[in-house]
């Protein structure tokens, strides 16, 4: 079965701008990134939002629980800010029975300079 990896945003995904000195969204970089790493089990990326999770609502969270529980697989990895994952998590826990998920963030961005 497929690995489902739910793209929420945060440092994994921002970009940098070297003029400004800004970061910012722009894309999913995961389609990217499972090409270079030569992942050979079948993956899934959706793309729930792009934000900061400093900026994530209660609602947000609760779009991500709905998506765990309504996707047919079992394995899911979320890519998530590191700043609320811990929250994040909380929410996920006891309310997605019979399936794995995993949250993952980033210190740097992939695409810095």
């Amino acid at each position: 079965m497929a690995i489902r990896i739910f793209v929420t945003g945060g440092t994994f995904d921002k970009e940098y701008n070297e003029i400004t000195g800004q970061l910012f969204f722009k894309e999913t970089h995961l389609p990217e990134m499972i090409t270079r790493s030569r992942v050979t089990p079948e993956v899934r990326v959706s793309t729930l939002m792009m934000i900061d999770s400093l900026d994530m609502t209660a609602g947000d969270r609760e779009l991500i629980v709905d998506h765990c529980k309504a996707t047919p697989e079992d394995k899911i990895i979320i890519t998530h800010g590191t700043d609320t994952m811990s929250v994040t998590a909380a929410e996920l826990a006891g309310r997605v029975p019979g399936k794995t998920i995993v949250l993952t963030g980033a210190m740097i961005p992939y695409k810095f300079g």
